[in-house]
């Protein structure tokens, strides 16, 4: 940790004062309070409290018998509030190791710190109803993947590992949409493209706008209150969307990633998951696809060799059950 860029912020009669720096790990914040951080790992996760100066060590320590307030995200990203006291110790959670055979190379990751990351099953890119379907174009392929993505799904959620949605839900009046961006849905400017009404099999929506059904995850997928949504509004799912600091807050770092479309916007999430320091890893029988086998095949070459690795949902499911079990 850079000691010459620290900056901590402590309230005194609405006043933001800066800590001065008093040795390694001590620093000033007034006449009252001290803050002391043992960062010998790298961090604040060994030991680190607020200790006000007229309170001895005995009389901090005696501190842990008070009903302490948490802050943040229980049992992964938290801190611990009592009166004058700030507990900056994060939860140490211990490892569960689950291998997996995969490609390019077999893995050994800790299943504590992974999440799911379902891409775009959503109405408009799988139903035959919805703007993909209505085109006339062969669903079949990701309708196939369903199951595979309910199992998969299960068993992470039997971990208490995070399950994601990462479905497109664009503002309807697209402020935030380069022409770039929606070129690719509207190529002869006389489609409805992003957010534009459409009269499919269905009736009339808005294409992929935000609460729209056509935004809305395909029948046939099992959603739990438990799992986390994020809407995103590029092919990338890092792009102008919370998604990178809700996996940080978390404490993830292995991503594995299912949906559609393989080549597009599930391979563009995985490359900037990767890019942003992630452990990344794409389900094979979990993804589809509308563009030619060779796109995947492609993909797949191209994820093994820059991006990560691919795998098996069934036997992730096993690699999972077995870390559950203990072997």
């Amino acid at each position: 940790m850079n000691l010459s860029i620290f900056r901590a912020l402590i309230s005194t009669n609405q006043v933001q004062k800066r800590i001065s720096i008093i040795s390694k790990y001590k620093y000033n914040i007034d006449k009252t309070t001290t803050i002391y951080v043992d960062n010998a790992c790298g961090g604040f996760s060994a030991k680190a409290f607020l200790q006000r100066k007229d309170m001895d060590m005995s009389d901090q320590e005696s501190r842990e018998n008070d009903t302490w307030i948490e802050v943040g995200q229980h049992g992964r990203n938290s801190i611990r509030v009592v009166d004058d006291v700030v507990d900056l110790r994060r939860p140490v959670r211990p490892v569960k190791t689950a291998r997996l055979e995969a490609n390019a190379k077999n893995l050994i990751f800790d299943a504590n710190r992974a999440a799911l990351v379902i891409v775009d099953m959503q109405n408009d890119f799988c139903s035959p109803e919805g703007w993909v379907g209505s085109s006339g174009a062969d669903m079949s392929a990701s309708q196939a993947i369903l199951q595979p993505i309910n199992k998969v799904a299960a068993a992470f959620r039997a971990q208490e590992v995070p399950v994601i949605w990462l479905s497109w839900g664009v503002r309807p009046d697209r402020l935030n949409l380069s022409p770039g961006t929606q070129l690719p849905f509207n190529t002869d400017g006389k489609g409805p493209g992003l957010a534009g009404a459409m009269n499919g099999k269905r009736g009339i929506h808005k294409v992929l706008a935000e609460g729209s059904w056509g935004a809305e995850i395909v029948d046939g997928l099992i959603v739990e209150d438990g799992d986390i949504r994020v809407s995103k509004h590029r092919i990338s799912g890092f792009w102008d969307t919370p998604l990178d600091s809700i996996l940080r807050n978390l404490d993830v770092t292995t991503v594995f990633f299912v949906g559609v479309n393989t080549d597009h916007c599930v391979l563009g999430t995985q490359m900037d998951a990767n890019f942003l320091g992630y452990d990344t890893i794409m389900l094979d029988d979990c993804v589809a696809t509308t563009s030619p086998d060779y796109c995947t095949q492609a993909t797949f070459t191209n994820v093994q060799f820059c991006f990560g690795f691919t795998a098996s949902s069934v036997k992730l499911v096993k690699a999972l059950d077995a870390s559950l079990q203990g072997a």
